[in-house]
C-alpha cells in the first residue's frame, strides 16, 4: 500500500482541500492481488487504490465517459500495409495508463484508509488525475494519449472517427 500511495503522490494524482458543504465526495477502497510466478510461487503482493465510481453523479462528477476502440478493419488494413511494405510493427504497453488521464471535472474523494493526513484529517482529495474506478477514467486516458499522438504528427483514421 505504501508503494501505491508513493506512486500516486509522485504522479500528483490529488491535492488535499477543505471539505465544503454540499460537496459530492466519492469513497475509495483498496484492492489486493497476489502476483504469481510461472511456477506458482508468490512474486509479489500488490495493492491498488480504486475510486468507487458507482457513487459518481452524472453531470456533477463526470460528463464524458465514452472511449473509442479501433475498428477491426483499421487493424487489418494496417497489418496488410505493414506486410506489403515489409514494415516493422511495434506494440506498446503503458503501465497504469488510466492513472495518467487528466481530469477536466472537479472530482473529490475521501482520503485513503490508512493514509489520512495528520495535519488535515477533515480534508478531501481533489483529484487532478484519474484513478481506476472513476467513470471518466477511460475517456481521460484516451484524451491524453490522443493529444500526445497528435503532437507527434499522428492523425485519426477516417474510418474510426
Amino acid at each position: 500500500m505504501d508503494a501505491e500511495i508513493f506512486a500516486l503522490r509522485n504522479n500528483k494524482t490529488w491535492v488535499l482541500v477543505p471539505r465544503q458543504p454540499g460537496m459530492s465526495v466519492v469513497d475509495n477502497r483498496w484492492i489486493f492481488r497476489v502476483k504469481l510466478n510461472r511456477d506458482g510461487t508468490v512474486q509479489c503482493l500488490k495493492a491498488r487504490l480504486v475510486a468507487k465510481g458507482f457513487q459518481q453523479q452524472p453531470g456533477i462528477d463526470f460528463f464524458e465517459t465514452f472511449s473509442p476502440v479501433v475498428k477491426c478493419a483499421t487493424i487489418r488494413v494496417s497489418l496488410s500495409l505493414a506486410a506489403t511494405n515489409n514494415w516493422d510493427i511495434q506494440q506498446v504497453n503503458i503501465d497504469n495508463a488510466f492513472l495518467n488521464g487528466i481530469l477536466t471535472e472537479d472530482v473529490y474523494m475521501e482520503q485513503p484508509f490508512g493514509y489520512v493526513s495528520l495535519t488535515h484529517p477533515s480534508y478531501v482529495c481533489k483529484l487532478q488525475k484519474a484513478l481506476y474506478g472513476l467513470r471518466q477514467a477511460p475517456r481521460a486516458w484516451f484524451d491524453r494519449l490522443k493529444n500526445v499522438l497528435f503532437s507527434l504528427g499522428f492523425c485519426n483514421s477516417v474510418s474510426d472517427s
